[in-house]
């Protein structure tokens, strides 16, 4: 696959964020990744179905946290069908040319409904998904995570072990069989919960499909890219942590607009 800069032109990583229609987590994911380096637009989800030529213009494409279209008929699922139907060549031209695509929450949910995640078959077929969580309920926490230190995606590049804030009620990974399962962690298992909160199968916390250029995970990090979003902050401090070597979530975003620079 060969990489083209960036498609403005300009020396800047152009990054797409989605809005609309339920999802509220728009504008911290574009702070994240302006803070990483990007150069960020929001786009609402109506007009990029109606222009799908606007995703031509940019270099990462983000599907942010919320509850698009009230979670109706399961999370993420009447977005996915949406964007299916509407955005596929788009996305596919994008992640053709070198492209980010990012999912985080219901953004991951949005991305394994609609079939870009794991796509085993390339086909946009979907062969896992998120369900409830095994305790029936909502969970906001704090929980710690290790990244794949052998997948090849430019997202996950060098990226120590975290604590990252999780936010869901249907966050439980699953999938289609064992043979999917198999196929999952042998090829596109991006992060695991070090203390599974949800039920998620073989700890599974995030995905990306066999390219590596596509990523959705649970966690959230993009609430937690300064050292003082953390809860325990003063604790760290004293204890000598400090924005420097203590990690965050900022790091995954400096992964992406790095690969887009190469």
């Amino acid at each position: 696959m060969s990489k083209q800069h960036s498609p403005t032109g300009a020396g800047e990583v152009q990054v797409g964020i989605l809005y609309g229609h339920g999802i509220n987590a728009d504008r911290e994911l574009g702070t994240a990744f302006q803070a990483a380096g990007g150069s960020v637009q929001r786009i609402s989800v109506k007009h990029a179905v109606e222009n799908p030529d606007v995703l031509d213009r940019i270099d990462i494409l983000g599907f942010p946290g919320g509850f698009s279209f009230g979670d109706h008929l399961g999370s993420g699922l009447v977005l996915a069908q949406w964007i299916r139907t509407s955005l596929r060549p788009a996305i596919e031209r994008l992640i053709d040319r070198g492209g980010l695509v990012l999912g985080i929450c219901n953004g991951f949910q949005v991305l394994v409904k609609m079939g870009l995640l794991p796509n085993l078959d390339g086909d946009w077929n979907p062969s896992v998904s998120l369900v409830h969580n095994d305790s029936g309920r909502f969970i906001d926490t704090w929980v710690p995570v290790e990244w794949s230190s052998s997948s090849r995606s430019p997202w996950l590049q060098q990226l120590p072990a975290m604590m990252l804030p999780i936010r869901h009620g249907e966050g439980r990974f699953t999938a289609a069989s064992e043979e999917v399962l198999q196929q999952v962690s042998d090829d596109c298992v991006a992060l695991r919960y070090r203390e599974n909160p949800n039920g998620s199968v073989d700890n599974i916390a995030g995905i990306t499909d066999r390219t590596g250029r596509v990523l959705g995970l649970m966690p959230h990090p993009e609430a937690f890219i300064r050292m003082t979003q953390h809860p325990q902050w003063q604790r760290l401090q004293r204890a000598g942590a400090d924005a420097g070597i203590f990690p965050t979530g900022l790091e995954l975003f400096r992964n992406g607009i790095k690969a887009i620079h190469r």
